[in-house]
């Protein structure tokens, strides 16, 4: 057991006049990268090696929780995201194939708060030896399960709708494929469990409960970061687009947008390394009621973007560089604001 450290830090926005708290509630973590709350007071923390961690805000403890995973702690793969929902545990994770093979995988378990023993419901196929872009965020809505499957890497394989990486995917929830997925309406020769096609590195999904769509974060090469909508039988066009970055290289990826392809609502030239996103509801901070809170990694700021449908209006920088590269962002019951950063901490964001 160890006990939660409490600091408080007060800072303020430079583009309004709101004033807030970050409060710094757990430290000492080892790479976290998803947060997911039970209730008001406890929730679960995955660690990239493969812990789960539970964390009671009460009584300020935090315990490891066993299970029975395999993962493939490999460059960006590890443990991924964490999702509860009627006390069933959902998580996505490099899972380790053999002989260095991984696939973004993801397994469901009837919440424990001592072990949880896991089932596979989804493997990406195929199992790829790369330690690169595995996405890899979960969303329920009404009965399905979201699943964005980075292409690990391998660049045009996310336009082979016969293959896994860099694609949305769409399950029940148990697993089972939907019969109105794109190949039984519109796309008949693409994988049954794929939605939409053409991603990069999505590692951040969220579901508005404002208009139900499910919006999306991809993380480009050099520049090519982009906020947008998860659309049904859609291609956002990776690696024949290349959202205005290009290959690490130097040399050009394709052009920004052009028609027949998804477009996203906002484009970072150069990168900002966008990560986790959640589209704001609660109390708290209700002149944010509607707009996307996105993360960084490379510069460290939380982004506030206002945005009307599919256009884009207005971004703002809520803070920048204080509390390091930001993994998760999720919005508590009571309208606060808890984030994950690399820095091993869990801090919550508050007025």
């Amino acid at each position: 057991m160890k006990k939660i450290l409490i600091i408080y830090l007060l800072l303020f926005t430079n583009l309004s006049a709101d004033d807030f708290k970050l409060e710094k509630i757990v430290q000492g973590l080892d790479r976290p990268w998803s947060l997911t709350f039970l209730d008001n007071q406890n929730l679960l923390i995955t660690e990239k090696p493969g812990n789960i961690k539970f964390v009671n805000l009460k009584e300020k403890i935090i315990k490891d929780i066993s299970h029975n995973l395999k993962v493939l702690e490999d460059g960006q793969g590890g443990l991924l995201d964490i999702l509860h929902k009627d006390s069933i545990i959902f998580v996505s994770y490099s899972e380790n194939r053999s002989n260095g093979m991984s696939s973004t995988s993801v397994a469901r378990a009837k919440l424990n708060t001592e072990k949880l023993s896991f089932k596979n419901i989804f493997q990406a196929q195929p199992p790829i030896n790369s330690g690169y872009h595995f996405g890899s965020r979960l969303v329920i809505k009404n009965k399905h399960l979201y699943v964005s499957a980075g292409e690990r890497g391998q660049g045009m394989i996310a336009q082979d709708f016969t293959k896994h990486p860099g694609s949305i995917i769409r399950i029940n929830l148990d697993g089972s494929i939907p019969k109105d997925n794109p190949k039984f309406i519109n796309k008949k020769d693409w994988l049954p469990e794929i939605y939409q096609i053409g991603v990069r590195n999505p590692q951040g999904m969220s579901l508005s409960p404002f208009d139900d769509k499910i919006y999306l974060t991809n993380h480009g090469a050099r520049g090519g970061d982009w906020f947008g909508t998860s659309n049904f039988g859609e291609n956002y066009g990776w690696k024949i687009l290349g959202w205005g970055g290009t290959n690490y290289s130097g040399t050009k990826i394709g052009p920004k947008w052009k028609p027949g392809f998804t477009k996203a609502i906002k484009y970072w030239v150069p990168s900002i390394a966008v990560s986790a996103m959640t589209i704001y509801k609660g109390k708290t901070f209700k002149e944010w009621n509607g707009e996307a809170l996105i993360t960084s990694l490379k510069d460290q700021s939380l982004r506030k973007i206002k945005f009307n449908k599919s256009k884009f209006i207005k971004e703002e920088i809520i803070f920048k560089g204080n509390i390091g590269r930001i993994r998760d962002i999720k919005i508590h019951e009571s309208g606060d604001l808890y984030l994950l950063s690399d820095k091993g901490e869990l801090w919550k964001m508050h007025k």
